[in-house]
């Protein structure tokens, strides 16, 4: 008897409070004026980058060190979100937390939900120029109804609402991203918490947009954190943080729109073509920088959530028909166009 490859879990949908548009604005007004920034002062990498000794790049796939292949879920998850805080020196990073729940799958997220039964591996999500966590909410759901816990942090210097705002401290988040990982994967250990032996501590992946994907960039570059075995960029490009790919190999999947008039598609690409490691780029023709990853009203939005969930099955359970899905869900409504070198 045959078996029939498990579907992915539908992405969770509920609405959203800020209008795209607004949202678009307010996430990327303060990103051309960092690029620019940056680019006056030369900013390719860092002082700490040309005295931090790295290991070269990896340039083959049988490379990729992960764990053997589990089972991937079969179904989607209800999801629960909860809160937390931890520091890096006076940087505070409160963080918000998407993870299984038990409980009817579909809805928006239930804080305080108890965890499904399983672990599950992580995902640290790094958020946009005045842009919060929670603006990506839909997005990062879909990815928890999955299977996977996903942690975004609140970065002090770069977050709507940051009492010192900062444009250029987005070369300071690749480090505050692996201090939240830390956090989080302490959690897994942790007597009496919720999250205590639900986390998957060798299957994890970064993933971020717009200067949140500069960030994640930076995990793999600038500050390599060799514990983040994937990542996702969204509407990225390497400016502050270099293309010098460093440490054990690791997938990684760039999706960007072809109209994005902040991020240019040209400068996401030259970090596609950079990477050593096996990689995927995904082309939305006539998309824009935000709406892809904001609006769930959006079939592009529709095309990235599948992808990206795509991706991270295939990268962090080693599930070989989600990587078979790629291909077909970067094409829904006519809309991506796909690079694969996975």
């Amino acid at each position: 008897m045959r078996v029939r490859p498990a579907e992915p879990p539908l992405p969770v949908r509920h609405r959203t409070r800020i209008p795209v548009r607004h949202r678009t604005r307010i996430l990327n007004t303060a990103l051309a004026a960092t690029i620019a920034a940056m680019s006056l002062a030369g900013c390719t990498g860092s002082p700490a980058a040309e005295k931090r000794a790295q290991p070269a790049a990896t340039q083959t796939a049988a490379a990729i060190a992960k764990p053997p292949a589990k089972p991937a879920p079969s179904r989607p998850f209800a999801v629960g979100t909860r809160t937390i805080t931890t520091k890096r020196g006076d940087r505070v990073l409160r963080t918000t937390i998407w993870y299984p729940a038990k409980g009817k799958a579909g809805g928006a997220a239930k804080r305080g939900a108890k965890a499904a039964s399983g672990k599950f591996p992580v995902v640290v999500f790094s958020h946009g120029l005045n842009g919060t966590p929670s603006d990506y909410r839909d997005l990062l759901a879909a990815w928890a109804s999955a299977g996977f816990v996903v942690a975004g942090p609140r970065y002090p210097h770069t977050a709507r609402g940051a009492a010192e705002f900062n444009l250029l401290d987005v070369v300071n988040q690749p480090t505050d991203a692996a201090q939240v990982l830390s956090a989080v994967l302490a959690l897994g250990r942790k007597a009496g918490d919720p999250l205590r032996d639900h986390l998957d501590a060798k299957r994890v992946a970064a993933a971020g947009h717009s200067a949140g994907a500069i960030t994640t960039v930076g995990l793999f570059t600038l500050d390599r954190d060799a514990r983040f075995g994937a990542g996702v960029v969204l509407a990225g490009n390497a400016v502050g943080v270099g293309t010098d790919f460093a440490g054990p190999a690791a997938p990684l999947l760039f999706v960007h729109g072809s109209r994005d008039p902040l991020v240019s598609l040209a400068s996401g690409r030259d970090v596609f073509d950079k990477a050593p490691w096996p990689k995927a780029f995904l082309t939305l023709p006539g998309a824009d920088h935000a709406e892809p990853y904001l609006d769930p009203a959006s079939p592009a939005w529709d095309v990235v959530t599948r992808t990206t969930t795509d991706f991270l099955r295939w990268s962090l359970y080693g599930d070989a028909a989600a990587k078979k899905r790629l291909s077909a869900d970067a094409r829904r409504h006519g809309l991506g166009e796909l690079d694969d070198r996975l």
